[in-house]
């Protein structure tokens, strides 16, 4: 392709005026020091005017320091194959490196491609998630005599947790390339080049736009400046010079080049280290994010990726061996930060998206997936957690009702629906995590309006049980409130309405009131946390009357099961799915109830399938486990369920077969495969969203949670014939 540039010339002062007048887009900036190999005597080259005192970044010229040099691969590099490029501005097809709530992300190229630089920016906040940029930083060198091109082989490419990272080779010449996150809205790539010899070296930086994508590109005070029809998020790359060198700043439709005038002067066996970074902001009109300190930014990433690692050590499953184990553990972990997103727009703080890798999902953060996502956050990172919960009771209505979903436009929010009522077993996973009394203290309110709205807009025959509903009126929000869209139960349900703005179905829920019961339990311990002992009492006696309840008239006793009731005359709706295991989790089920429960999940022809628990049972003529989203395929948060009620009412032994296989059976897990939305429940096999931060909590709390009820001694339920 033929490229028309444009061409703009800079240098060491009028570099450090722009720096001063940055907004901090995506911008991208260079700075170099050198260091001996051994870390002794360091010398800095600063590209920076050293007339302003400070690199762009905030960090004083004097005092910068140079990094250490990367380290090899760890024993979890490629758990997810990172590795892809974009076939179109919307391709969401290959996996992303995101990392601390950054809204862009970043990918290695396809195996085998030997060019410099990373793949990306993909910026989620666009239209779905779109790659702004083919490619990122890529580099090339020449030799200042003769301009002649140094040609480099591609050495190695891996992504460990929390980075990307690639090397190249010359005769005589070494080159690393790092990519990592220094916050929300910074990546850096850190360039360290080694020669055998002293030498010069003239390098220059690339950038390419993805094609067909609509953007401009301009040269604004040095800055090369990327922006997008109808949007107010932009993309800046910078380069920064030493000792008032010039330098060419080139941009053309579909990219931009950054040309150091002056060669790199390569010391012999000393490690030169060249400074990329780049930084969305969502809206260019809002105040300049804080200066990224880059000087520090690669060991507080090592920190912090440190203390995620020491947890997913402990990691372990009966039957699973420890590596497997921590792999799995690691995966989950990075799939959850891929998905975490930092306070943008409308959303008032952190929280974590379902699927990066589905365009529905980029935008917003859900109830239902945020109650469960939390909870294994709360192992790991209970900060996160925290903001998890707290970004969805931001928008809690006066009285008491969370919406379905908050998005970046408060526009977008769903208010037609809301989702189970998990919050508070969250809450308790993270206090307990992190013994945040003040985060409790402040919940604790919340909380309650959120239980007490059930009752008040959900109850339509003021028996103390709640239903599925609607704020307008149709069914199909009301089944989304359920969580599970398509759910067989629901298949004859109608809708009766409460009041203005309250609907119901007219199907008490076995699920909905064992989790209000759960609820009522989390709220009397939080009580009781909060040192209020009457409150405490009172739900004691709230979930006692709601257990009593629940215990007589969900269960049927000739088919050993929990279903939902029809309203108004108590018919049991007899469809076997994961709504009657969740008594066992909520600790509502008598003793006798549950050995009958779990004798029903032990069965091959319903939920002991290849890959266990699946969402309906495989005897029924509705099942479809392929596509079938909530009428067969397995979804992770619901095998959690049924695996620690088995586990509390002591059939450990049946619970650790069955889970088991939910890592031994599901596609790709133990491998470097993303983990999925859902599998299919007779081969496995990975279906829906990729990347899916819920089922990845899932398996979070599968390996680190302390196994849950009584010993491992206590009698199993026989499991029948094997599965397929």
């Amino acid at each position: 392709m033929v490229r028309t540039w444009q061409f703009g010339e800079r240098g060491g002062v009028l570099m450090s005026a722009g720096a001063n007048t940055m907004t901090g887009r995506l911008h991208a900036a260079v700075a170099v020091t050198v260091r001996h190999r051994n870390g002794l005597h360091p010398t800095v080259w600063t590209l920076a005017a050293t007339l302003a005192g400070y690199f762009m970044f905030g960090v004083p010229a004097a005092r910068a320091t140079p990094h250490g040099a990367a380290g090899a691969a760890t024993r979890y590099a490629d758990v997810l194959d990172m590795h892809g490029v974009p076939s179109s501005a919307a391709d969401h097809g290959f996996n992303i490196l995101f990392d601390a709530g950054a809204w862009q992300g970043y990918s290695l190229p396809p195996r085998g491609d030997g060019s410099t630089g990373f793949v990306g920016p993909f910026v989620a906040s666009l239209h779905g998630g779109e790659w702004t940029g083919k490619r990122f930083a890529q580099f090339a060198l020449t030799a200042p005599a003769g301009h002649v091109a140094i040609p480099l082989r591609a050495v190695s490419g891996f992504a460990d947790p929390g980075y990307l990272q690639r090397r190249f080779a010359a005769p005589g010449l070494t080159i690393t390339q790092t990519l990592f996150f220094a916050n929300s809205w910074t990546a850096l790539v850190r360039i360290e080049l080694v020669s055998s010899t002293t030498r010069d070296v003239t390098l220059t930086i690339d950038g390419t736009a993805m094609p067909g994508l609509a953007s401009t590109f301009t040269d604004k005070h040095g800055a090369v400046v990327q922006t997008f029809p109808q949007s107010a998020s932009e993309v800046m790359t910078w380069l920064h010079a030493a000792n008032d060198a010039a330098y060419a700043v080139m941009v053309s439709d579909d990219g931009y080049r950054m040309a150091l005038r002056q060669p790199l002067r390569l010391q012999a066996n000393q490690t030169a280290t060249v400074y990329v970074a780049q930084t969305l902001v969502y809206d260019a009109r809002t105040p300049a994010p804080a200066a990224a300190d880059f000087a520090k930014a690669w060991t507080d990433n090592r920190a912090r990726w440190s203390g995620y690692l020491k947890v997913a050590s402990r990691a372990q499953r009966p039957g699973l061996p420890d590596a497997v184990a921590r792999h799995v553990a690691v995966k989950a972990m990075e799939t959850l930060l891929g998905n975490w997103r930092a306070a943008r727009g409308d959303l008032h703080h952190a929280g974590v998206v379902p699927a990066y890798s589905n365009p529905d999902f980029n935008e917003c953060v859900w109830a239902w997936d945020s109650w469960k996502q939390a909870a294994g956050l709360a192992l790991f990172a209970p900060k996160l957690a925290e903001d998890n919960l707290l970004e969805m009771f931001d928008y809690q209505a006066a009285d008491g009702m969370i919406p379905d979903l908050v998005c970046l436009h408060a526009k977008d929010n769903n208010w037609r629906n809301t989702k189970p009522p998990l919050a508070t077993w969250a809450a308790l996973r993270i206090y307990r995590a992190n013994g945040d009394r003040a985060f409790l203290r402040a919940l604790y309110p919340k909380l309650v309006r959120y239980h007490d709205w059930w009752f008040a807009d959900r109850d339509h025959m003021h028996d103390g049980l709640a239903e599925y509903g609607s704020t307008d009126g149709t069914l199909k929000a009301a089944k989304w409130e359920s969580g599970m869209d398509d759910d067989a139960r629901f298949d004859h349900a109608t809708m009766l309405q409460n009041g203005k703005h309250a609907w119901s179905m007219d199907q008490e829920s076995v699920d909905l009131n064992a989790y209000l019961y759960r609820d009522a339990v989390g709220l009397a311990t939080i009580a009781g946390i909060l040192g209020d002992s009457a409150q405490q009492a009172a739900w004691r006696r709230r979930a006692a009357t709601l257990k009593a309840k629940l215990d007589a008239r969900f269960f049927d006793p000739s088919r050993g099961y929990f279903f939902d009731i029809r309203i108004p005359d108590g018919a049991l709706v007899t469809t076997y799915g994961p709504a009657g295991w969740i008594p066992l989790w909520a600790g509502v089920a008598t003793p006798a109830q549950a050995q009958a429960v779990a004798r029903v999940i032990a069965d091959p022809h319903k939920f002991n399938t290849f890959m266990p628990f699946p969402t309906l049972a495989a005897d029924d003529p509705r099942f479809a486990p392929v596509k079938g989203y909530w009428r067969g395929p397995v979804w992770l948060d619901q095998a959690y369920f049924a695996v620690r009620g088995l586990e509390h009412y002591g059939f450990v032994a049946q619970a650790d077969r069955m889970a088991l296989r939910l890592f031994t059976h599901a596609q790709g897990l133990t491998g470097d495969a993303p983990i999925r939305e859902t599998y299919d429940p007779l081969t496995g096999l990975g279906q829906d969203s990729r990347n899916f931060s819920w089922s990845s909590a899932s398996y979070l709390m599968l390996l680190l949670d302390p196994a849950a009820g009584t010993a491992r001694t206590l009698p199993t339920i026989p499991t029948g014939s094997k599965p397929p």
